[in-house]
């Protein structure tokens, strides 16, 4: 069977080697993914041969193929070669993309994948920063990094800034969780403490000194009141709530939070009414606090946590959205419409147009309830194209007002259609309001 040695050269000083690995590099082929790293020299010293993967990354624009390229070619070697040794700079398994796609493709390619790491990435990066190695450390790819990977109460190991566009996408992310000016560590070479330097966040791509090993390191934000996330909202919530908490909070139930759920909610509407971008932002904020609130109260009740709230919005939201998630197409916002009100009355085990509009909540207020059951009955033909045709209507229904609430013959015009076989929503209003007639002269 073909064998790939993976060997990581870690930050470049060839005494942090094995001798297990130096071995393998005298008596095998050598490649290197990039031929930027002190071992080199060592090589060349030793007349050792080895070839780099340089030139595909100067040729290649996206770095996907550039990894798969590299692994393709690094297989063909190891089936020519039989054994072959691919050497990569600090630690392969955490910082090689071309590794992780080896260890993906090993059985299917019938290749033997061993990889040997060299050097302590953590110690090495710690060591520098002259400050012991925290228990809570994330470490993170520049190249698929998102705001939501960012956890400001640990510290955050970001690596591949190989070069300031990508220093530019880093910053941009980091400034939707941290102040511009939150200091930050920036380390371009591990053998050298006088290229490890502090600066804010907002300067990350003005510099000229990045390289193939460039890091960056983020302190939690411990000791900077300034930056907060969800878990610290959490944390602040479960505090106030506690027995040295708050005496007004620690009394409030899902009632009496009520009015302030609904006061909250009408501010966040005004600021979005006002365009006030400032208050639309506060009032968020305020209306966030009450949906950690009521979810504090019933963890402690044992019924639900502010976690199992989002987790059900997110799968909700997953499966309301089919053309999105689930790769079923649709043909346009009105189809998408449907099939929304489809899944969700499904979710909810609505099976009829009647039962949709009894599910809307009796606390609404009048206005928005009647908009919400008109909003309905347009969708199977209740609705008119000019406002007098309208107001006929109206005229009719105020007679027949009475009569509709105590015999509920919406009701009974779904039923006979059902019994027919027929949707409501593919039914005609013609149609609709001779069945209305039946029904009513059966009361």
């Amino acid at each position: 069977m073909a064998k790939i040695n993976i060997i990581g050269l870690g930050f470049g000083d060839i005494d942090d080697l094995t001798l297990k690995s130096i071995n393998l590099i005298k008596n095998h082929k050598n490649f290197f993914r990039t031929d930027k790293s002190p071992a080199i020299e060592y090589l060349k010293e030793n007349k050792i041969d080895f070839l780099s993967y340089d030139k595909i990354y100067e040729s290649e624009e996206d770095f996907d193929n550039v990894y798969n390229i590299i692994s393709e070619d690094l297989i063909q070697k190891a089936k020519n070669y039989s054994v072959i040794n691919y050497c990569v700079p600090k630690t392969p398994a955490l910082f090689d993309k071309v590794t992780e796609i080896l260890l993906e493709k090993k059985f299917k390619n019938q290749i033997e994948i061993k990889i040997f790491n060299n050097g302590g990435f953590l110690e090495k990066i710690y060591d520098i920063l002259e400050k012991p190695i925290t228990n809570n450390v994330k470490i993170i790819d520049a190249l698929e990094l998102k705001p939501t990977q960012l956890d400001i109460n640990s510290d955050l190991i970001i690596f591949g800034i190989y070069d300031n566009i990508i220093a530019s996408e880093v910053k941009i992310h980091l400034e939707e969780v941290y102040k511009e000016d939150y200091r930050i560590k920036v380390i371009n070479d591990f053998s050298d403490k006088d290229k490890c330097f502090s600066i804010p966040i907002y300067k990350l791509d003005r510099l000229d000194e990045y390289n193939h090993n460039t890091l960056i390191y983020i302190s939690k934000t411990k000791d900077d009141k300034r930056n907060y996330d969800m878990n610290n909202l959490i944390d602040i919530m479960e505090r106030l709530r506690s027995k040295d908490g708050c005496v007004f909070d620690n009394e409030q139930t899902h009632e009496s939070l009520r009015a302030y759920l609904v006061e909250e909610a009408y501010e966040v509407i005004d600021a979005i009414d006002n365009n006030d971008v400032d208050s639309l932002e506060e009032e968020l904020g305020d209306l966030l606090l009450q949906i950690v609130f009521h979810s504090q109260i019933a963890k402690e009740e044992g019924y639900f946590n502010i976690w199992n709230v989002i987790n059900g919005i997110s799968d909700k939201m997953i499966y309301r959205h089919p053309h999105v998630f689930s790769g079923e197409s649709t043909k346009d916002i009105d189809e998408i419409n449907y099939k929304w009100d489809k899944l969700k009355n499904k979710s909810k085990g609505i099976e009829s147009i009647s039962e949709s509009m009894m599910s809307i909540p009796k606390d609404f207020p009048m206005l928005l309830k009647a908009y919400k059951i008109q909003k309905k009955a347009a969708k199977v033909g209740f609705d008119w194209d000019y406002k007098e045709e309208a107001y006929e209507k109206i005229k009719e229904e105020i007679e027949e007002l009475k009569l509709a609430i105590d015999s509920n013959t919406f009701d009974d015009i779904e039923d006979t259609l059902v019994k027919e076989g027929k949707q409501l929503e593919k039914t005609s209003l013609e149609d609709m309001d001779i069945l209305w007639n039946q029904a009513k002269k059966l009361k």
